[in-house]
């Protein structure tokens, strides 16, 4: 049995990797911002710098998913630091406080495909290079905010995380009520590529980064076989028995969310999942067409 710390674990994919690692007779430490933690809990006040670092002695992982949401409208320059901050104060904060352990659990930080910014139809791999725009420079400064913990000797990985697809939350359940309206339809070109995986993948390889000694550095969270826009269209609107005839023009997009249209909407990156898969992770979700169908049937 491992005693397992989650900042983030009351968001959508924090709430699965929790029941998933207590199902299994895991120990789960949940970091909470309030004061008196409880039973299971650790005390943390990200804004002030403060965190029970007490509360993670004698633990084996953390597992780090903390972050305010992107896709919330338009950027402005307040919402644009509020994203940074949320990763990169937080994940400091994090990481400097495990390298104050006796022990050296293994850190597993979040970050994301974002990274690679707009790349067409390239590969790309955990070997390229950071993109251009927003997005990527986030992500570029949230995995170097886990560097004390690198330097105090820790195992770090930095999960890449790619489109999450689920019924509960995310991009599909925010597709889904236009689709079954038949309303739903691609995205501007729809040539963009989406790199995906389920939820209950994303939860399978986090829990494989916390295991796999081998695995460090950036990791792709991303099924083997990414689609465009156009494909992923396509296959939830025959899974879910609709037409699809529409399409929202990149114009109206860019009108009502401004830059943040074409770094979360318009644009995209082919994203090789292959060093996930070289460390001995077996996907349960590989190809887009029968995930959707098996994910729309779950109850």
């Amino acid at each position: 049995m491992a005693r397992i710390a989650i900042a983030g674990a009351s968001g959508l994919v924090g709430v699965r990797l929790c029941a998933s690692l207590a199902a299994d007779g895991h120990q789960i430490v949940r970091l909470v911002r309030r004061v008196a933690a409880g039973p299971g809990e650790a005390e943390w006040d990200p804004a002030h710098g403060r965190l029970d670092v007490a509360a993670l002695e004698g633990i084996d992982g953390f597992v780090h998913l903390s972050g305010e949401s992107i896709a919330s409208g338009r950027w402005s320059p307040e919402r644009k630091r509020a994203i940074l901050e949320s990763r990169t104060v937080t994940t400091r904060l994090v990481s400097a406080a495990l390298a104050k352990l006796g022990s050296k659990p293994a850190l597993v930080a979040a970050s994301a495909i974002g990274f690679y910014g707009d790349r067409g139809g390239e590969w790309v791999d955990e070997t390229s290079r950071p993109g251009h725009g927003f997005l990527a420079e986030v992500c570029v400064e949230w995995e170097r905010a886990a560097d004390a913990a690198r330097e105090a000797g820790l195992r770090v990985v930095n999960a890449r995380i790619g489109i999450v697809l689920d019924r509960a939350g995310g991009a599909l359940a925010a597709m889904l009520v236009p689709f079954r309206l038949g309303l739903g339809g691609r995205i501007g070109s729809g040539t963009q590529y989406m790199s995906w995986l389920t939820l209950d993948d994303l939860v399978g390889a986090l829990r494989h980064c916390l295991v796999s000694a081998t695995l460090s550095g950036p990791v792709n969270a991303v099924a083997p076989a990414p689609v465009t826009n156009a494909e992923l269209t396509r296959a939830l609107a025959r899974a879910l028995g609709r037409p699809t005839f529409l399409n929202v023009p990149a114009a109206v997009l860019r009108l009502a969310l401004g830059a943040a249209a074409d770094e979360l909407l318009l644009g995209g990156a082919r994203v090789s999942s292959r060093k996930l898969e070289n460390s001995g992770y077996r996907f349960r979700d590989s190809e887009i067409h029968a995930a959707l169908k098996r994910i729309l049937a779950a109850q």
